[in-house]
């Protein structure tokens, strides 16, 4: 008996199993929804070609005009002076910056210097008998000659045969070593040649000093160049006398007005740029800044500017023509930092002002109608 219920509960099971299938089968399949294409909207900017001013910013170093580094040209031991030798102190023009002891030298010096006074004196005599035409010249030179003073020049020969009276007699040749002594001593001082400061100290009083080695250097601070690298293209606005603005980078605000002193004649073959000198002055400026020169180039006609990311494979930029996007060819022209300036695109056509993702030709857009740009 059990048996025949469980075959009985078994083919219940599947004849109920059957009915759902084929309930499940006739029954229509719900279609999925269509996905709707919205147009994305879209900024536009309506083109009008206008004549557009070129700036450019180019970034320089700082360097003073005015500069010298100081090298010793004889040896002996540094003497202290009236003033430390550090950085940072400022010397009046003459100020003596470095001392070297000379006394060795400067004896010697002396002793030449007697040598030339004792010659002279003793061709006096001769002078008086011999060429009184020439006496009197030569007795107020070695009466005027002082041991403490730079000789001073010989007197000039009236006739050929006193100038070779006086070269038999050495003298010529005395006081050209004499000479050349007075030279080397005054480079045992070096003075400044310009009202400066000290920016480099190599050495301190008491160093024994050697030719060729450096001591320091020293700039003026009142005048500086800077040197910046600009486009060939600009070069035909560029002059010497240009007004330039110079501002720090750091704070825009800080500005100063120099000029072009100088200009390159050699176009860098790498780069494409040329060097342009400004020279600059004020108070607040250092050697070694970093600034940026902004120098106006000439005005380009017909076209307009746009941001850099705006350009599509660097030639092409995307317009709106019956709510359809497309690419139009344009011509850049001179490339800024930020943006560039173009020429191609006509009077009234509609461009696009700012970046649609997956922007292609043919792409249905929609313009913003609630707040146009302006042009």
């Amino acid at each position: 008996m059990r048996k025949y219920i469980t075959i009985f509960i078994g083919l219940l099971l599947i004849a109920f199993g059957a009915y759902v299938y084929y309930d499940l089968s006739n029954k229509k399949k719900r279609q999925r929804p269509q996905k709707r294409q919205v147009a994305p909207t879209v900024f536009i900017k309506n083109v009008t070609n206008t004549t557009v001013p070129v700036k450019v910013v180019e970034s320089g170093r700082l360097v003073a005009k005015n500069r010298i580094d100081l090298f010793a040209e004889v040896q002996g031991v540094m003497e202290p002076t009236g003033k430390e030798f550090k950085p940072g102190v400022y010397y009046r023009k003459g100020e003596v910056i470095v001392r070297i002891r000379d006394d060795d030298f400067y004896a010697n010096l002396q002793a030449q210097k007697s040598n030339l006074q004792n010659l002279i004196t003793s061709i006096l005599p001769d002078l008086r008998l011999d060429f009184p035409e020439a006496y009197k010249k030569w007795d107020d030179y070695i009466k005027h000659f002082d041991m403490d003073k730079p000789i001073a020049p010989l007197p000039e020969p009236t006739t050929e045969k006193e100038k070779y009276f006086i070269t038999g007699r050495n003298i010529y040749t005395t006081y050209y070593n004499t000479k050349n002594l007075e030279i080397v001593l005054a480079k045992y001082n070096l003075r400044a040649p310009f009202s400066g400061v000290l920016t480099e100290a190599l050495v301190n009083p008491g160093t024994l000093v050697r030719p060729g080695q450096k001591l320091g250097e020293f700039i003026d601070p009142s005048v500086y160049e800077m040197e910046v690298a600009v486009n060939k293209s600009l070069l035909p606005a560029l002059k010497v006398g240009k007004k330039v603005e110079v501002r720090d980078m750091d704070n825009p605000r800080k500005v100063w007005y120099g000029k072009i002193v100088r200009i390159n004649g050699k176009v860098d073959r790498a780069t494409q740029t040329i060097k342009v000198y400004v020279e600059l002055r004020g108070d607040d400026l250092k050697e070694g800044m970093y600034l940026e020169a902004v120098m106006s180039g000439n005005p380009i006609e017909n076209a307009i500017e746009i941001p850099r990311n705006l350009l599509v494979e660097e030639s092409k930029v995307f317009v709106v023509r019956d709510s359809v996007l497309q690419l139009a060819d344009v011509k850049p022209v001179f490339y800024h930092e930020k943006t560039v300036i173009i020429k191609g695109l006509k009077d009234g056509e509609m461009m696009l002002s700012g970046i649609v993702p997956g922007a292609y030709p043919g792409m249905e857009v929609k313009i913003y109608d609630g707040k146009k740009q302006g042009s």
